[in-house]
């Protein structure tokens, strides 16, 4: 028998009543879950002075007591309770705490290394029954804390972290999130409320994505959590592209992904009910048929003539400038630095041209003219060689001249004019006969037009310079803005507009309509 090292003898008088090592919830904590190395060092040191308090106990209790209740702390790696080292990794620590317990087997004249020996043929039978009533109680704990997706240190759980997982997989939830963390609030999902909280983010973004804006923002207002949630683009992009001037196109394409979709859809709501405010940005007046070529952030300008008369109109993509005017020509310019004012084409359209527009494809381009001659006053040209390609419309009246004409997709264009009509022409079905209309309701003549590529277009009349906005989804006109006042009537000859602002020319001033704080 190996006689126990020197001090042993003497730790064994000193310490408190045994106590077995608990867990973090106040119980003994399952065996085998120690770290690499913990045997060795304070593992060791803490396993020494266990045992030596456990023989201690047996040894004032007698050994009767010892057979009969102290069989749970033994002083083997697997029946020691507390945090340690699974049975095939115990360290030498272990052992020569098995080793250094005098036991009481020998009835006093036995020596330690007996009654250490006999000790621990005791406890093993008790050890099983210990840890089977204790791996029960911790299949209880680990379901709860799997179910509630939390652990007891504070950190993510199994289901918070496949969560954080899939929103990080999803597209649109980085500004969610960056908006969360800037404001201070907590990304944790809350441990109680009703069971559908707990499901993965994929399936609660399936099912509220059927909610509308209503029921949306209510939700958003019962936690930080589900405000957080609710905020995530993916909801918000089925009520985005059914709104008006959400940044949606017909197809879904998103043209301002900059913008959160929510942040959006609330101007939209703007533009829906008519709440605005109205301001002037710049005033003018100018009528010397000259194009002008302005650099945006400098002072850079170049004025040259183009046309003998006014001009009337201009469109300028990829490159390439066209303009018309009242001399009965539409002319094809160079945007490049260098060849500046030299024309490359003149097309004599035999009236006067009040409007033009370059196709998205860069091959052609359509002319609205006054429709004083026995032709289409909506006549679509070659860009590269100026040859005449086709007529739109054959039932357009005498003097119905086409004031405002834009290309919507590459086959699709809108029209406007003095028969107080907005015309949608689809050149995939007909030429001849547009798909869709819409009446001017004070049968004022409609100068200009633009539309967001999906449901909303808005109109400039003649009279008292009122901007109209309209639903394409309906014949009926939403709002109307008038600009200016009797004395300072104008038509309204360009719009344009982003998802927060519209902004109006008149033949004195540029007007703006900011929706996003009316």
């Amino acid at each position: 028998m190996v006689s126990p090292p020197p001090g042993a003898v003497a730790r064994l008088r000193v310490g408190p009543a045994p106590r077995p090592l608990m867990g973090s919830q106040g119980r003994p904590g399952p065996p085998g879950n120690r770290g690499p190395g913990e045997g060795e060092g304070e593992g060791g040191e803490a396993r020494k002075l266990q045992d030596a308090r456990v023989v201690r106990g047996k040894r004032r209790k007698g050994k009767g007591k010892a057979d009969a209740g102290q069989g749970g702390r033994g002083s083997g790696a697997e029946g020691k309770p507390g945090p340690q080292r699974a049975k095939p990794a115990a360290g030498p620590g272990a052992e020569e705490g098995a080793r250094a317990g005098p036991g009481r087997e020998g009835g006093g004249g036995g020596s330690a290394e007996d009654g250490a020996t006999s000790t621990v043929k005791r406890d093993e039978g008790s050890v099983g029954a210990g840890r089977a009533a204790q791996g029960s109680d911790d299949g209880q704990e680990e379901e709860r804390r799997v179910r509630t997706g939390r652990r007891d240190d504070g950190r993510p759980g199994r289901a918070q972290g496949r969560g954080a997982q899939a929103w990080g997989g999803l597209a649109g939830t980085g500004a969610a999130m960056a908006a969360a963390a800037a404001e201070g609030e907590a990304a944790a999902r809350p441990a109680a409320g009703p069971a559908l909280w707990r499901l993965p983010e994929e399936l609660l973004l399936l099912i509220c994505s059927y909610l509308d804006v209503r029921a949306l923002g209510r939700l958003a207002q019962v936690c930080r959590w589900l405000r957080r949630f609710t905020s995530c683009d993916l909801l918000w992009r089925r009520i985005a592209r059914a709104s008006l001037n959400s940044g949606f196109t017909r197809l879904g394409t998103d043209l301002m992904t900059s913008i959160p979709v929510k942040e959006r859809v609330k101007v939209s709501q703007n533009w829906r009910l008519g709440r605005c405010r109205e301001g002037i940005l710049l005033k003018w007046r100018c009528r010397d048929g000259k194009i002008g070529v302005h650099e945006i952030h400098s002072t850079f300008t170049v004025k040259y003539s183009a046309h003998e008369q006014e001009v009337n109109c201009v469109d300028c993509k990829g490159g390439i400038i066209v303009s018309g005017s009242r001399d009965r020509t539409a002319k094809v310019w160079p945007l490049a630095s260098g060849r500046l004012g030299q024309c490359l084409h003149t097309i004599q359209t035999e009236d006067r041209v009040w409007s033009i527009a370059i196709s998205p494809l860069l091959s052609s381009f359509v002319t609205g003219t006054a429709c004083c001659g026995h032709f289409s006053p909506l006549r679509i040209w070659d860009l590269n060689s100026g040859q005449l390609m086709t007529h739109l419309g054959s039932d357009f009246p005498p003097g119905a001249g086409v004031l405002d004409v834009m290309y919507e997709s590459p086959s699709t264009l809108l029209s406007c004019g003095y028969d107080t009509y907005v015309r949608y022409w689809d050149l995939r079905t007909s030429v001849r006969k547009c798909v869709m209309e819409w009446e001017e309701p004070h049968d004022s003549t409609l100068y200009c037009l633009q539309t967001d590529g999906n449901h909303l277009l808005v109109t400039g009349s003649s009279y008292y310079g009122v901007v109209r906005l309209w639903d394409r989804r309906q014949r009926a006109c939403l709002h109307a803005f008038p600009l200016t006042s009797t004395p300072l009537s104008s038509p309204v000859y360009c719009l344009r507009f982003t998802t927060n602002h519209l902004y109006a020319a008149l033949s004195y001033n540029l007007h703006v309509l900011d929706f996003q704080n009316p």
